[in-house]
């Protein structure tokens, strides 16, 4: 009996350790910040509501209205070091990046290098994609526009690394895929599409993919602190630090370098440096004849090939277009930075958003502010970030899981009562069977649900909170524990028989 209360306590002092741990863990604050209402009456109450419930450190935004340009910024570049971020302080801009990968595209055609009907395979023969079972060609245009029929999903495909090959790599990991449509059918984002792209700009200039836009793109609009993330660069000072959000709180997040994703979602860059590009697609400042016409020709839907994405709205060059409204915008998120540019073509209006987490914190900004530039109301937080409701609901699992693992623990560490009677050891038998064998199905559909989703825990890790896992790895636990019991409580109820 001694044995059994020692075994209990030691059982209930773990438990509590863990559940201390945990809670501790949990920003109560900042998992409060969202469920409360926020200040939306000025610009700066409704960023910093924003950023207050998405756990965004850093924000960096430039707006232009009629040729009048305004930059803001808000909280921290680093936060273990307490540095603001400024108007140098640079970011990743993840897929907002496309948009001069499809510009050099088009300057390249403007050349007479390439033309956009032309088929993949005449620059990259050995990519030799199929569909149903059968080869099939994919064009430029169909790359640039996201109808090459490329599956979602083949952004797990791309390798990590900072090595000049892996581009190369990259294509040759999709070189045979399987398309989930015939190309030019359907719309569907494929980061990857712009990865070719890049290696067919390489090809055609027989230089680097960010030599090229460096030199023709960057250079000509004077962005001279903008340059591509490779990991070969010595970072420089104003660099931002990346963060990701972790039971409710944003942590420093060195994110894993994909060298093969380079055209599709690594310039880096600072809002000083984007009034530079948003000039120019505002047609303002001194702008290379060729580029001015190429950034103009960007803006433009050809209907037969732009990928649909909604009623009058349409993916073309790089950009997420309206035609009736004259609006081109784009979202970008990597592991640990977002963006979202508006450009406002017909009223030259635009507003630029940059982040230092991945959240829809730059969305929400970006929207309300050009509402406002409108004199419309500003818009409040919709609940509708996947990032941070994750790591919320995931973390209070994580709690709810850890307690019931604590008391399956104490039970274990208790042992089972006998029960002479006969007929009812049956039918707990029976039931104890059925118990063994749901948990033992949970277990498994956690242990496997990444992979019936296409997905793997590689990309759940770089891209997803962590609370995911401790939640999983949490599960897992209280379903083996659940199945020891059971197993044990099936021993007894058998001796009973006998």
């Amino acid at each position: 009996m001694k044995n059994l209360f020692r075994r209990k306590g030691l059982a209930l002092a773990s438990v509590i350790l863990l559940i201390v741990i945990i809670t501790a863990a949990v920003d109560r604050g900042a998992f409060g910040t969202l469920f409360t209402e926020g200040k939306y009456d000025t610009e700066e109450h409704m960023v910093e509501t924003l950023m207050a419930k998405t756990a965004t450190p850093g924000v960096a935004i430039v707006s232009s209205k009629q040729g009048n340009t305004d930059y803001k910024v808000y909280g921290y570049a680093d936060v273990d070091l307490d540095k603001k971020v400024t108007e140098e302080s640079l970011f990743e801009l993840g897929s907002t990046t496309k948009a001069f990968t499809a510009l050099a595209i088009i300057l390249l055609k403007d050349e007479g290098k390439l033309a956009f009907s032309d088929s993949v395979s005449e620059y990259l023969p050995r990519f030799v994609p199929t569909f149903q079972e059968e080869n099939v060609n994919i064009t430029i245009d169909q790359l640039l526009a996201h109808t090459s029929g490329i599956p979602s999903w083949s952004i797990k495909l791309i390798p990590e690394g900072t090595t000049e090959n892996l581009l190369d790599e990259t294509i040759n990991k999709i070189s045979d895929i399987s398309l989930d449509t015939y190309p030019g059918a359907e719309y569907q984002y494929a980061t990857v599409n712009y990865d070719i792209l890049a290696m067919i700009i390489e090809k055609v200039t027989g230089t680097s993919y960010q030599n090229y836009v460096t030199q023709n793109i960057l250079v000509p609009l004077k962005m001279t602190d903008s340059y591509f993330s490779t990991g070969q660069e010595q970072k420089p000072d104003q660099l931002t630090r990346g963060y990701r959000v972790f039971f409710g709180k944003s942590f420093q997040y060195d994110a894993p370098r994909y060298y093969g994703n380079i055209a599709a979602g690594y310039l880096v860059t600072n809002i000083k440096d984007l009034e530079h590009w948003m000039n120019a697609q505002l047609g303002m400042g001194d702008i290379p004849e060729g580029l001015r016409r190429a950034i103009q020709q960007s803006h433009e839907v050809d209907l037969q090939t732009a990928g649909y994405e909604e009623k009058n709205q349409y993916y073309s060059y790089g950009w997420s277009n309206d035609p009736e409204e004259r609006v081109i915008s784009h979202s970008g998120s990597n592991p640990n930075y977002s963006s979202h540019f508006i450009m406002d073509i017909g009223k030259l209006e635009a507003v630029l958003v940059l982040t230092n987490l991945n959240s829809t914190a730059p969305s929400l900004i970006a929207h309300n502010l050009h509402e406002n530039m409108n004199g419309n109301p500003m818009n409040k937080f919709t609940y509708d970030d996947s990032y941070i409701l994750l790591d919320l609901i995931f973390s209070f699992l994580a709690l709810l899981t850890a307690i019931s693992l604590s008391l399956k623990v104490i039970k274990l560490a208790g042992g089972s009562k006998q029960n002479k009677n006969v007929e009812k050891t049956r039918n707990k038998r029976i039931i104890v069977i059925f118990v063994i064998i749901l948990r033992a199905m949970l277990l498994v559909l956690v242990i496997f649900w990444p992979y019936l989703l296409n997905n793997n825990y590689y990309m759940i890790s770089v891209w997803m909170s962590y609370s995911l896992f401790l939640w999983m790895g949490l599960v897992s636990l209280s379903c083996m524990l659940s199945i020891i019991l059971n197993l044990k409580k099936i021993g007894v109820l058998r001796s009973n028989l006998s």
